[in-house]
């Protein structure tokens, strides 16, 4: 039997890609959350469309992190690269708008 926090990953993945596909996406988990067994990069947890995706799930998540009354969150470490957040369904939507 798994380590609770392997099951717990593997069921938010799994909870993604079926997400995803409920939208009509085409949605993969990579087999053992390792990329590799989809020819990618061993950080890439699964795929929706074309978009490789690496998922994590926490307890909890800074407040800073939570967009409640905003659209987005954009974050960047000094001297780093800018992030955008934004919720799931959200992207998914804007995902649909852009696939057509």
């Amino acid at each position: 039997m798994s380590h609770p926090s392997k099951r717990k990953g593997n069921a938010f993945e799994r909870e993604l890609v079926k997400e995803a596909q409920g939208w009509g996406f085409s949605a993969q988990r990579a087999w053992g959350s390792n990329g590799r067994s989809l020819g990618m990069h061993d950080e890439v947890d699964l795929l929706i469309e074309d978009i490789k995706v690496q998922a994590k799930r926490r307890k909890t998540l800074p407040k800073y992190l939570k967009c409640e009354h905003t659209d987005i969150v954009c974050f960047r470490e000094d001297r780093g690269e800018t992030y955008t957040l934004l919720k799931h369904k959200d992207y998914l939507k804007l995902l649909k708008k852009i696939k057509g």
